[in-house]
């Protein structure tokens, strides 16, 4: 299957890319810069030059390709302009990826996060939430995912809080990333949140597998470790760049704090039983001994 991909050079997209090319895909990456296109081809992929705000060649991408695998986000979330920016270019990009395949059978995989259910694990079953600073991204996915009653196997996968390799990437990275500049390793609340995670290369193995098997309108959990508690993390991430840990305040964190502050474990027992996806690489705590001092 020659498969269209956005975000295909990030953590996660690069894991894809390669997921595809080592079971016989071939890959058209959308890029930004030559540097993103150097990534792409020594991976083995082609590159189509352009961005997410570039609609046209969005729906040239998805023309060229037997299916499309939808990663890009500009994760900007320094504060609630920028990050409602963002959602708005997906938005857009998505809508525009899904018209033009209407009609085809072409698979369309797109993301968003897992939901957060108060008091529970969350499951494929639960409606995503559409309150919140990433909200808007919730209604896009249920838009893409309308498309399958017009001729689009679409399909999303739910992932979690944090989706890492060697060490780095999703919120626990945010973590590292603030714990270095401002000298504590800190966690909101009293840490006792759980946040899912999981390894990217186990989560490129269900992108794959929901581009090749998944049934038109249904959503997936790209979850390894249901929820581990952010004080817990963030004593990794101290304990190997020889901080303090401590609780901060949820202001800390500005446009993220209410999502870093609440509790959101998240289970992917359907997933595994019905794609038979299974994670096999390290857990977030075993991956974060990774952090470079």
């Amino acid at each position: 299957m020659r498969v269209f991909v956005t975000g295909g050079t990030g953590l996660i997209g690069s894991a894809v890319v390669a997921e595809l090319l080592g079971n016989g895909h071939t890959v058209l990456a959308l890029v930004r810069s030559d540097a993103s296109a150097q990534v792409a081809a020594q991976a083995g992929a082609e590159s189509l030059r352009g961005t997410l705000a570039d609609l046209d060649v969005l729906r040239a991408g998805a023309a060229r390709a037997d299916g499309v695998i939808h990663l890009a986000f500009a994760n900007d979330f320094s504060s609630a302009e920028t990050v409602a920016r963002a959602v708005a270019e997906e938005t857009a990009a998505m809508a525009t990826l899904g018209e033009e395949l209407i009609g085809s059978d072409r698979p369309l995989v797109t993301v968003s996060g897992t939901p957060y259910v108060p008091g529970r694990v969350s499951t494929e079953a639960d409606p995503l939430t559409t309150d919140g600073p990433v909200g808007g991204r919730s209604l896009a996915v249920r838009a893409v995912l309308d498309l399958a009653s017009q001729g689009v196997r679409s399909t999303a996968i739910r992932l979690p809080r944090t989706v890492h390799n060697e060490g780095d990437g999703g919120f626990a990275g945010v973590l590292t990333g603030i714990a270095r500049q401002s000298g504590v390793s800190g966690y909101p609340g009293d840490g006792t949140q759980r946040w899912p995670a999981v390894h990217a290369l186990d989560a490129a193995v269900l992108f794959r597998l929901a581009l090749e098997q998944a049934e038109a309108g249904t959503a997936w959990h790209a979850v390894a470790d249901e929820g581990d508690q952010v004080r817990d993390i963030a004593a990794v991430i101290g304990r190997r760049l020889g901080l303090p840990v401590q609780s901060v305040p949820v202001e800390s964190y500005g446009a993220l704090g209410q999502i870093f502050a609440a509790d959101q474990p998240s289970s992917s027992t359907h997933t595994r039983q019905a794609l038979g996806w299974e994670p096999k690489h390290p857990s977030l705590l075993e991956d974060l001994e990774n952090i470079k001092p």
